[in-house]
């Protein structure tokens, strides 16, 4: 393999581009699969397995690697698309191994995998050869916490079926993937491991990635959450996603946790329940962008500058008058980024506000919505009420969420291809 290092950490390839001999981006780094052998041989590397742009999981053979650096891989063009499945006999090196505790050969002591090392050996093969390890108590000289790299067969454990395996490697190993494709992750982790991965996230990462998960796995994981911190996790998802989530539980559960929930987050999410699924107000988000009349150009474009925020919620601002939470005081109507960015600073959005167009209504159903948004070309629509009042915004994103079939997250990540498999790639998965 021309371009290869001696060693190659394993986490360090999460998330890292892979490109083609043209050097066109195909997809990034995934994971990495072995095959465990009996001791003391070490685990043979067989392929990684590599995110497409279309979402899909496929296995690339280590055979077809010809380059790893730092931030990218290159392999030689030959990539069979049908989607990636995990044998029997293949370990996945970030998923099952990283955080697993295993112990010394001699002396018995316990330690957690913090990273795995794979080594290419002289025909083309790579073995893993080194552990990173962390100890979980002190001994002599050696202190608590401490991390040290071994030699493979000096740590035995490997096989055996783990138990709190815990998730900080595997969490910090994806710490800057988009929610969306941890979202694909998590849904390829078994289900006990999706349970421990879900236990270690924070409440505001979970929550966006709660957010972009098929429903059955929102459903599960919250289930395995116990019930103050379900409600902590829906404080933390966007009052429409805590909504739809809700509305899927029997009603005695949904109301347990809307009591637990502080009244403030509650408040707007037993709003949007009140409203049919497929309607304007079942699908608005009740944390638009708002403003009132006397607020500045610069303090609008502030506020859509939030790096947490939804770009098509980003689109525009609502300008309305006190109180600027929902619902507000009479609304006066929208100012688009494109014309904020074209007013002086210090100009007033009062004197920029388009007021042309007639907002949503709350009652409007799904196709309506739909278009009128592509009628006008917009991301988003303001919904208000027949007093005047701004209840939130409906966004494209949403309506194509609902527009498409209920099953489309899972079908999406687990759609299959069809296409015939690979000789190559069967010869290398089949030995062990």
């Amino acid at each position: 393999m021309s371009g290869a290092p001696t060693r190659v950490f394993i986490a360090r390839l999460a998330g890292i581009a892979v490109f083609d001999p043209s050097g066109d981006q195909v997809g990034r780094v995934r994971d990495v699969v072995v095959a465990l052998r009996l001791a003391p041989r070490p685990p043979r590397v067989l392929g990684l397995v590599v995110e497409l742009a279309t979402r899909r999981t496929v296995f690339l053979p280590i055979t077809r690697v010809t380059v790893i650096e730092a931030d990218a891989v290159i392999f030689d063009g030959r990539l069979n698309v049908r989607r990636f499945q995990k044998r029997e006999s293949e370990t996945l090196v970030l998923a099952e191994m990283l955080d697993r505790t295993v112990r010394f050969r001699e002396g018995g002591e316990d330690v957690s995998v913090v990273d795995v090392a794979m080594e290419p050996t002289r025909t083309r093969d790579w073995l893993v050869g080194k552990v990173a390890v962390r100890r979980r108590t002190g001994r002599g000289l050696r202190k608590r916490g401490e991390s040290l790299v071994v030699d493979w067969d000096e740590l035995e454990g490997f096989s055996a079926v783990e138990h709190g395996q815990g998730a900080a490697g595997l969490i910090a190993a994806f710490e800057r993937m988009k929610p969306a494709d941890l979202a694909n992750i998590v849904h390829e982790l078994p289900e006990k491991r999706r349970t421990e991965v879900a236990l270690a996230l924070d409440d505001e990462r979970l929550a966006d990635i709660l957010e972009e998960l098929p429903e059955d796995d929102q459903i599960e994981i919250l289930g395995k959450l116990g019930v103050e911190r379900a409600a902590d996790v829906l404080e933390a998802m966007g009052p429409d996603d805590a909504a739809d989530l809700l509305g899927e539980l029997p009603t005695e559960q949904r109301e347990r946790l809307l009591m637990l929930m502080e009244p403030q987050d509650a408040a707007p999410v037993r709003r949007l329940l009140t409203y049919p699924d497929q309607s304007a107000g079942g699908l608005m988000t009740t944390d638009p962008v708002i403003v009132a009349p006397d607020a500045t150009v610069a303090e609008a474009l502030a506020l859509i500058r939030r790096p947490d925020l939804n770009p098509a919620l980003a689109a525009q601002v609502y300008v309305c008058r006190p109180p600027t939470a929902t619902p507000t005081g009479r609304f006066l109507g929208t100012v688009h980024f494109q014309r904020l960015l074209r007013e002086p600073p210090p100009t007033l959005v009062s004197g920029i506000v388009d007021a042309v167009l007639d907002p949503l209504r709350p009652i409007m159903s799904l196709e309506a919505v739909a278009m009128f948004l592509a009628t006008y070309n917009l991301v988003a629509g303001a919904v208000v009420d027949e007093n005047g009042h701004l209840l939130g915004a409906v966004t494209i994103d949403d309506v194509l969420d609902h527009l498409l079939p209920e099953d489309w997250r899972e079908a999406a990540m687990d759609a299959a291809a069809e296409e015939s498999s690979d000789p190559e790639e069967e010869a290398l998965r089949g030995e062990t």
